[in-house]
């Protein structure tokens, strides 16, 4: 109590007790502190020692906790866990370890193998090395033993005769030139080529005098031909242009002559020379009468019997088109076959046979006999009567409303102008014409201008006298378009015309728009006709077809490709052998000398006929030999035909007439890479493939980092002049195969798929064998022609984006078909396929072949192609009805013919092989 007080009243005893406690405060921190560091740092580093040094003990007595039975210091939690970690990384370890020496073991085994295939190499190349050399031997013996077997056969020795010479001795007469006595066959070789020298008609004094249209346009189609050269001394033909004459122009017959005779190479006498005259109007003049042509041809519209020399001189067609192709577009269409009138004829005769006889000619004196009765009162009387009996609505009217067209005596002048006379023209069903009363005068500018308006417009001629000589009549067969009837028989012309059916009628309008295209149309089409005419004659073959020369662009290829097992895969359907060979081409055409004689009037005359060779074109397409391009059609047994009927032997060969064969795809491309690629992987392995010639339509070259896939067979990537889709069927020098494939560079085919489709095409090789098939209808409430892509039972075309066709319809697409048409596919970028399909349906008169296609045929996926865009549809619309009036009528075919296998989906063991054949 005194205590607490004193510390509450703050005594002196209150001071020494705050001392005492302090102090002992900081006793008890200081041993505190330091008792907590003892136990920190001590006692771990104790634990840790004797930790590390418990497994050191070797005794049983030395152990820090003396011994344990049973392993019971893992019955420490944490230490077995430890213990267990020890013991997995410890097995880890070792299974490491002996993988190791695992490698290092089979390392060593494969260094061995690496060392064994190279020698294998080495050993390989060597034998390679070694075979080469036998094959090399073996080529030359095989050559050697030809060569003994063979007789030696070589070009003959051309002997160009001296400028100066004057060949042959003349004949004695100067009608009686034929080509044996007034043509020097020396300067054309069979293998000359048939090289022709054309005079310049500007470089002599004629040529100042001449129509500037007409010569224009001979100018223009000489430079274009394939036969034109400017050597002259080495020509086989020399070909001058005499007319037409300017209109005020008229020349003496001496002055025409004293001009020829200075031509630079005429010698004398002008053997091998032609002399052409084209006239533009049927007045034109008769500039060669009267004028001495010594043994020069001459080629004219007009000729008196005195100056005509049967299969010597050449009655051609007038010029009337000076332009280089005709206007499709004013020319009528073939069908409907009969018009408003069954006949039509206008015409007015300014003189009358007597009178016309009774002029002094210098021929006079060389026709001999009386003439003959002039039936032109009989024919006036019965036509006038066929018109009065109004059984047919005819049109018959023999004076001209206005002032007839100038003409030569006893020739029925021509009324109006020519636009009015094609009006008529297209209304009737035949065109009359009526021949001059004058038997001397043979052909004349008039009738002949009759004929080329007829024909043009589609109107069937009705020639009135036989004794006429139409336009390359030694060539043509005129029957076939023409009906030409005996003056006497006029009283029979009405029955003979109602006789005649709608078949042969449209036959005969149709070989008439032929013969009209392909002879008369243009000043090229004449000029090559002319030259195509002597040239048969001399039986020269035609200069080979020109090719497109291929522009490669370079590419990197190695990239290996894979093999879609969707696309090679074969199904059920058996494939035959696979082809092993390299690339091979296809055989040349062999038949170029023996054509001229085989089928001279097969050549001239077969307009819708299977393939026809176009002999007035300044080439004639190298073709396979006929009974090969035919097919199985020939009748020929099938090269590997199979016995029995098992189909085994069958199979065992590719099938059809050639035992060897290829084909090459032809791919149009447009800045499309990856789809490029895509595609062209999947031909790897296809078999009987020898190329791929990759059309580049891009101005844009492909990308220098691409790398092309290696597929087994060569990649000619070949650059086009510019963006066009008939650069698809250009006839490309590096196809060196009869079969293409054609195909787009998006569509997706299996390789059974191709391998069939190229089988059936090699039975049927004149015709479009392909997968997607289209169809033509006809629009009645607009009156035209549509495109149709929708499934249907029947088929008309087949699409060109993959399907099959014989390389010589590329020459026909590129050079042959009317220029108008590959315009059209330019102008729009369309219509390309189906300009195709009509083509061949015209030359063949047979429809497309549809094979059957199991698979996806477009691309999934592919960015989209021009068949996408809205106004696609519209644009082919169009197109067929523009083909249509370039033709002249329909030429598509309908058909609803299927192919499939003759063992399609049909289930048979293993051990039965198939074949293919149509059903």
């Amino acid at each position: 109590m005194t205590g607490y007080t004193m510390l509450r009243n703050g005594g002196v005893g209150n001071g020494g007790q705050t001392c005492m406690l302090r102090w002992s405060n900081r006793i008890r921190l200081t041993w505190l502190s330091f008792t907590l560091f003892i136990i920190l740092v001590f006692f771990p580093l104790i634990a840790h020692y004797y930790l590390t040094t418990l497994d050191e003990a070797d005794e049983a007595g030395k152990r820090i906790f003396g011994p344990r039975a049973g392993n019971e210091l893992c019955e420490v939690k944490h230490v077995l866990d430890l213990c267990r970690i020890r013991e997995s990384v410890s097995e880890e370890l070792l299974q490491l370890e002996a993988k190791r020496q695992e490698l290092n073991s089979e390392i060593a085994k494969l260094n061995l193998k690496i060392e064994a295939c190279k020698k294998s190499i080495e050993n390989a190349k060597q034998d390679l090395l070694q075979l080469k050399n036998v094959i090399s031997q073996t080529e030359h013996s095989y050559k050697e033993l030809m060569a003994q077997n063979q007789p030696k056969l070589s070009l003959p020795i051309r002997l160009l005769p001296e400028k100066d010479d004057t060949g042959l001795p003349p004949p004695k007469v100067t009608r009686g030139c034929r080509l044996h006595n007034c043509f020097d066959y020396s300067r054309c070789p069979l293998t000359s080529g048939f090289p022709v020298y054309v005079y310049d008609s500007d470089q002599f004094a004629l040529g100042s005098y001449l129509d500037p249209l007409v010569r224009q346009a001979f100018q223009a189609t000489a430079r274009a031909s394939a036969y034109v050269t400017e050597n002259a001394d080495i020509a086989c033909l020399y070909v001058v242009l005499v007319g037409e004459m300017q209109d005020p122009v008229v020349l003496r017959p001496s002055d025409l002559e004293k001009q020829l005779y200075s031509l630079p190479h005429w010698r004398t006498d002008g053997h091998n020379h032609v002399i052409i005259n084209l006239s533009r109007k049927s007045d034109t003049q008769n500039l060669l009468y009267n004028v001495s042509t010594g043994r020069a041809m001459v080629a004219q519209s007009t000729f008196y019997a005195a100056q005509y020399r049967p299969g010597f001189d050449l009655v051609v067609s007038p010029l009337v088109h000076a332009m280089s192709e005709p206007n499709f577009m004013e020319i009528p269409p073939q069908v409907p076959v009969k018009r408003k009138y069954l006949f039509t004829f206008q015409g007015e005769k300014i003189e009358s046979l007597r009178s016309s006889l009774q002029e002094a000619r210098s021929f006079e004196e060389e026709m001999e006999g009386d003439p003959p009765a002039d039936y032109d009162d009989r024919i006036i009387a019965t036509l006038k009567a066929v018109q009065d009996s109004k059984l047919d609505q005819v049109l018959v009217e023999f004076t001209c409303k206005n002032q007839p067209k100038p003409s030569l005596p006893t020739e029925w002048a021509l009324c109006g102008e020519r636009e009015d006379r094609l009006e008529l023209l297209k209304l009737s069903t035949f065109a009359l014409i009526i021949t001059p009363g004058d038997p001397h005068l043979v052909i004349s500018s008039g009738c002949a201008t009759r004929l080329f308006e007829a024909l043009e417009v589609g109107a069937v001629p009705v020639v009135l006298g036989e004794q006429v000589q139409l336009p390359y009549q030694d060539m043509l067969q005129w029957n076939e378009a023409a009906l030409v009837v005996p003056k006497p028989r006029v009283t029979e012309v009405h029955f003979l015309l109602r006789s005649l059916s709608d078949s042969d009628l449209l036959a005969m309008r149709r070989q008439g728009r032929f013969l009209w295209e392909t002879y008369f149309s243009t000043a090229d089409s004449i000029f090559n006709t002319v030259l195509a005419m002597i040239r048969t004659r001399l039986q020269i073959p035609a200069a080979p077809i020109r090719e497109e020369v291929a522009a490669e662009i370079p590419h990197r290829s190695g990239k290996a490709a894979g093999t879609d097992p969707n696309m090679a895969d074969n199904g059920d359907l058996d494939l035959g052998p696979v082809e092993t060979e390299p690339p091979y081409a296809s055989p040349k055409y062999l038949r170029n000398f023996t054509l001229t004689v085989t089928d001279f009037y097969r050549s001239w005359n077969s307009a819708p006929g299977p393939f026809h060779l176009f002999p007035h074109t300044p080439f004639d397409p190298v073709l396979p030999s006929e009974a090969k391009f035919l097919g199985s059609g020939t009748g020929f047994r099938p090269i590997g035909g199979g016995a029995g009927g098992s189909g085994k032997e069958f199979q065992a060969a590719l099938g059809g007439n050639v035992p060897r064969e290829q084909f090459t795809v032809v791919m149009l491309t447009y800045e499309r890479e990856e789809v490029l690629m895509n595609s062209l992987e999947r031909l790897n392995g296809l078999p009987y493939l020898n190329k791929v010639v990759v059309v580049w339509n891009s101005p844009k070259l492909p990308s220098e980092d691409l790398l092309w896939p290696d597929i087994g067979v060569p990649i000619m990537v070949v650059r086009t002049e510019k963006n066009s889709l008939n650069n698809r069927f250009l006839p490309w020098n590096e196809i060196e195969t009869e079969a293409i494939l054609s195909i787009d560079d998006d569509a997706h085919l299996r390789h059974d798929e191709i391998m069939f489709g190229f089988r059936v095409w090699r039975e049927a090789r004149d015709r479009i064998v392909g997968f997607p098939g289209r169809y033509h209808a006809w629009d009645i409430p607009h009156q035209s022609w549509l495109y149709n892509s929708n499934y249907s039972c029947e088929l008309s075309m087949v699409l060109t984006g993959a399907a099959f066709f014989h390389k010589y319809y590329a020459y026909l697409y590129s050079y042959v078909m009317p220029q108008a048409i590959r315009d059209m596919v330019d102008e729009y970028i369309n219509c390309e396929d189906i300009a195709m399909n009509f083509l061949v349906s015209h030359i063949t008169r047979k429809p497309p072949i549809k094979v059957t296609s199991r698979w996806t045929f477009r691309c999934p996926g592919c960015p989209q192609a021009l068949s996408h865009d809205d106004s696609h549809f519209h644009e082919r619309h169009k197109c067929i009805n523009f083909f249509v009036k370039v033709y002249g009528y329909m030429p598509l075919l309908y058909t609803q013919f299927r192919v499939d296998s003759v063992l399609f989906k049909t289930r048979l063991p293993h051990d039965k092989t198939k074949c293919f054949k149509f059903i």
